[in-house]
């Protein structure tokens, strides 16, 4: 059993005369730009991108046009780095986004921003749980003709994901990096077989794929909503800064170089899978494959160019690299929460850290609001690719998007307001520009959502509703605590005083 000193509680009494202190502080120098770009890229988990996305999206979207999306959807990516960067150098950015909206926007926007967060990273990580469980389930079939039910996957990884979190940052983050390597191992040995090799069906034709031609054709806007979901999660750079060193580089550089990494990454993954089929074949490659299994439309070209070994390989790393992403958003949300408690928008008791100065309380409470939201989808015998994940991976893309876009607003404002920094080009430029972009996107995928939540109208209207709906509350919940405070915990938008060490017991106040 976990004792009161683990969870961050050095001293409790009942003695009303003692007062009592939370450990809150993170682990200071405690990763760095290596580090950190690793957590996004366990995050964007590129063979499970890879694998799970380029069937749907080249026989829905723009066929052989579709290897380039990756480049348009990171250059707005990248345009919107630029101001985002530019704020967290004069706005503590520990809180995420949370932290630059309240900046820029006031404190009741910040609040919504940090719930709207929570929503969706919380989200992917249940859907992540789904699909992690079915790909194990199905793995533990085929190798050794065993059944497993995915829920009983989901308890074991839950634990798991519990167990690793509750270490500190750094131990994360070397797993992490392990995980990543390792997948993004085979599918460059993947790429470099079919150019090397004798496997491209058409041969190399950059003008089938990279010519303005061929990124129109077919429904492009369905192709760039799914290189958005493969895409996400380069922006939580920022919630590391409280256990980065040198934080006003480490997190701009980080976020730049993964955002540039993954985007070139995909786009090759992707081209070199066009490169296999031929750029005529392609899309009824995809289209013959969505009709069964679709992760076939790319194991079974790992088949072809490496050997048999490399199927049952990419399956047990698509698993891993499935763990190393739920790692990562469980690594994401408790920091939000951590951030959100030590501000005052949550119970401050959220903000303790235990031995390891890593998020425990966050971590457990996470962990059971994850239990609650995959639990009902067993007890329902809900299928959990169709529903648990397609739905939630959904919501959170919508959530994570309109983020964005609020963000980028919010980053204008500020500077516009502050003057701290008067570059055109950093302040004024690219955050507008990033807000226009980002807005495009955003009408993309609610236009489409159908398709990306593989759900009918009816359920679609009711998840989206879930947005606007957690906004409100958000805003309400900021306008009444915010007027209510009862004075049990901190002054909400103020910050609790982090406490890095050992906190010893507390002076008795003097009796009269």
């Amino acid at each position: 059993m976990t004792s009161l000193a683990e969870m961050g509680y050095h001293h409790m009494t009942d003695d009303p005369t003692m007062n009592t202190r939370l450990q809150t502080g993170l682990r200071k120098n405690a990763v760095g730009v290596l580090d950190i770009v690793f957590f996004v890229l366990s995050a964007q988990a590129p063979l499970t991108g890879i694998v799970g996305v380029s069937a749907i999206a080249i026989a829905l979207g723009n066929g052989a046009g579709f290897p380039p999306t990756y480049v348009v959807v990171g250059l707005v990516m990248l345009v919107f780095s630029v101001g985002f960067t530019t704020m967290t150098r004069y706005v503590p950015s520990h809180g995420g986004f949370s932290s630059l909206v309240e900046a820029g926007l006031g404190y009741r926007a910040g609040v919504v921003s940090a719930w709207l967060a929570l929503l969706t990273y919380s989200g992917i990580q249940a859907a992540m749980y789904g699909l992690v469980s079915v790909t194990a389930s199905g793995m533990l079939e085929s190798f050794f003709g065993i059944q497993v039910p995915w829920w009983a996957i989901f308890l074991v990884t839950l634990l798991l994901i519990l167990l690793l979190g509750a270490r500190n940052v750094k131990m994360g983050a070397n797993v992490l990096i392990v995980l990543v390597a390792l997948e993004v191992l085979i599918l460059v040995a993947f790429a470099v077989g079919v150019f090397v090799g004798d496997h491209a069906a058409e041969g190399i034709d950059i003008s089938a794929s990279f010519s303005p031609d061929a990124f129109l054709s077919g429904a492009p806007g369905i192709a760039i909503m799914f290189a958005i979901a493969s895409m996400f999660g380069f922006e939580s750079t920022t919630l590391y800064s409280s256990e980065a060193k040198d934080a006003k580089r480490t997190v701009p550089r980080a976020t730049y170089i993964s955002v540039a990494f993954i985007s070139l990454l995909l786009t090759l993954l992707i081209w070199t899978v066009v490169i296999y089929y031929g750029p005529s074949r392609v899309m009824d490659a995809a289209l013959e494959a969505i009709q069964g299994d679709p992760s076939v439309f790319v194991t079974a070209p790992l088949s072809a160019v490496l050997g048999p070994w490399a199927a049952p390989v990419a399956s047990v790393l698509l698993v891993t690299s499935l763990v190393a992403a739920l790692l990562a958003f469980h690594n994401i949300i408790n920091r939000y929460l951590h951030s959100m408690a030590r501000r005052g928008i949550l119970p401050r008791g959220l903000a303790t850290t235990n031995r390891f100065q890593a998020p425990g309380m966050a971590a457990r409470t996470q962990t059971v609001l994850a239990f609650l939201t995959v639990t009902p989808f067993a007890l329902l015998g809900l299928h959990p690719m169709t529903t648990l994940f397609g739905w939630l991976s959904g919501l959170g893309v919508a959530a994570l998007v309109a983020l964005y876009v609020v963000t980028s607003l919010a980053i204008f404002t500020f500077f516009r307001r502050s003057r701290v920094d008067l570059r055109p080009l950093n302040t004024i430029v690219m955050p507008l520009l990033s807000a226009l972009l980002m807005s495009g996107f955003l009408l993309l995928i609610v236009l489409n959502f159908d398709v990306l939540a593989a759900a009918d109208l009816a359920t679609s209207v009711i998840i989206l509703g879930i947005v606007p709906l957690v906004a409100l509350l958000g805003w309400a919940l900021a306008s009444w605590t915010g007027n209510s405070h009862t004075g049990q915990f901190p002054a909400l938008g103020a910050e609790i005083p982090e406490v890095d060490g050992p906190v010893e017991e507390a002076e008795p106040r003097t009796r009269v």
